[in-house]
C-alpha cells in the first residue's frame, strides 16, 4: 500500500473557514492528511490551496450534509483517496435566523426554522457519521468529534446563577439533541475501538458569531483537535471544553 494510503486521514465538515478550517490546519500540522468538507466550491478549493501552502496534505471533499447523495459521494471520494478514515470531525452547523440581540424566542418560533437547524446540526451529523462508519472501522484508532456548544448544557441553561447567553430556542436545543445522539453512538460503539465525543469551542470571533467573542478560531479548534487525537482507551461519550468536562 502506498504512503498516501497509510498516512492517517481526517475529514472535517464545514472546513472551508473559521473553526473548521483551524481544526483541519491543526490536524494537518500533526501529519494527518485532511479532507476539507464544504459545499461551496470556491471557498473549499481556496481553503485547500491555503492548507497546502502551509505544508498540509489536503484535498477537497464536496459535501452538503443535508443531502444523501452528496454525503454518499463524499464517502466514495474519501475511500478512493485514502482507503479508510481515521478521524471524522462533524463541524458543519448553523444557528438559524436570530432576532434582535441574538434571541430565538420559543413563544414565536418559526417551526420551519427549527426543522432547518435540526436538519443540519443533528440529522446531518447522523447522515455523515453513518456514511463514514465503514471507513472508520478500517482504522486502528478511529475518532469522531461532534462540534457542540456549551449552550447545549441543560445544567448550565437551567442555573439562574450562570450567564449562558441569550435565549436561542432553535440553536441551543439542536446542540443538546446532538449531545444526546453522541451518547447513543458511544453506547452502541462501546465494544469497538471508536471513540466519539462532543467538543465546545467556546465563544469564537468568526462570521458565525458576527465576529463577536473573546476567542480566536485557533483557540476554538483546540478541544476538537485534542479529542480527535485521543490515545486508545481515552474517554468516549463525553462533552468537553478547554477546562474539562461540561455537565450535560
Amino acid at each position: 500500500m502506498s504512503e498516501t494510503k497509510t498516512a492517517k486521514t481526517a475529514l472535517v465538515t464545514g472546513a472551508n473557514k473559521g473553526i473548521g478550517y483551524e481544526i483541519a490546519a491543526g490536524l494537518g500540522a500533526l501529519g494527518y492528511r485532511v479532507g476539507v468538507g464544504a459545499r461551496e466550491e470556491v471557498r473549499r478549493e481556496s481553503a485547500v490551496e491555503k492548507l497546502r501552502a502551509a505544508g498540509v496534505d489536503a484535498f477537497g471533499v464536496p459535501l452538503e450534509v443535508t443531502g444523501d447523495r452528496s454525503v454518499a459521494d463524499a464517502a466514495e471520494l474519501v475511500e478512493r483517496r485514502a482507503g479508510r478514515l481515521d478521524v471524522l470531525v462533524n463541524n458543519a452547523g448553523i444557528s438559524g435566523d436570530m432576532g434582535p440581540d441574538w434571541v430565538q424566542d420559543p413563544t414565536t418560533l418559526d417551526l420551519d426554522l427549527v426543522r432547518t437547524v435540526v436538519e443540519t446540526n443533528v440529522i446531518g451529523v447522523i447522515r455523515v457519521t453513518n456514511a463514514m462508519l465503514p471507513l472508520l472501522r478500517r482504522s486502528a484508532s478511529p475518532r469522531i468529534v461532534n462540534v457542540s456548544s456549551a449552550v447545549a448544557s441543560l445544567t448550565r441553561q437551567a442555573d439562574p446563577d450562570i450567564e449562558i447567553g441569550p435565549v436561542m430556542a432553535a440553536y441551543s436545543p439542536s446542540k443538546s439533541f446532538l449531545n444526546a445522539v453522541t451518547v447513543q453512538y458511544a453506547r452502541q460503539l462501546a465494544d469497538t475501538n471508536i471513540l466519539i465525543n462532543a467538543a465546545c469551542p467556546g465563544l469564537v470571533a468568526t462570521d458565525f458569531t458576527g465576529f463577536h467573542g473573546p476567542r480566536t478560531p485557533e483557540q476554538g479548534a483546540a478541544t476538537a483537535i485534542r479529542l480527535a487525537t485521543l490515545p486508545d482507551g481515552g474517554p468516549t461519550g463525553s462533552f468537553f471544553e478547554d477546562g474539562g468536562v461540561i455537565p450535560w
